[in-house]
């Protein structure tokens, strides 16, 4: 089974709140599945996983940095993709605070403008109240382990802000 190396992206806005795209698949392998996830994708030849997130961030939200934090979470499982094949994806997870909220679509692929429907900005009250499927399915832990929010309300990640 050949691996899939992806950096995700856990954004938080100044509220302490975590972007995740509505994924709603209409055809395929994959139709009739729909769910919540964080933004990221596969790496690139030749890509580092912080390569990997600062692209992904930029082309699917149109933020931009230029360094980002260590990881802050992994995870490996076995995968659909959406053409059917099964991959081992390897998961690395970075934290990223968004100063603003507004984003853009422009660098999204064809596959991306079929598939995500919406996005959200998700309290940690949300997340645990939610029946609708949310990967990582342990999102609520790794917010929680990394302490999204600092005592005076401000997140409180170890990358560095967008301007």
């Amino acid at each position: 089974m050949r691996r899939r190396p992806s950096a995700r992206l856990l954004v938080l806005n100044t509220a302490g709140r975590v972007l995740l795209f509505h994924f709603s698949h209409q055809r395929g392998p994959l139709a009739g599945q729909a769910y919540w996830a964080t933004p990221g994708g596969g790496l690139e030849e030749g890509e580092t996983f912080q390569q990997a997130a600062i692209r992904e961030l930029r082309e699917e939200t149109g933020l931009h940095i230029e360094t980002i934090g260590p990881e802050v979470a992994t995870r490996e499982f076995v995968l659909q993709l959406s053409d059917g094949e099964h991959v081992m994806a390897e998961e690395r997870f970075f934290v990223v605070r968004a100063q603003h909220t507004d984003l853009s679509r422009e660098g999204w692929t064809h596959e991306e403008r079929e598939v995500m429907a919406a996005h959200r900005w998700w309290s940690m009250a949300e997340l645990a109240q939610t029946s609708e499927t949310v990967w990582p399915d342990n999102l609520l832990e790794i917010l929680s382990r990394i302490k999204v929010l600092a005592p005076t309300g401000r997140p409180s990640c170890p990358s560095k802000g967008i301007p």
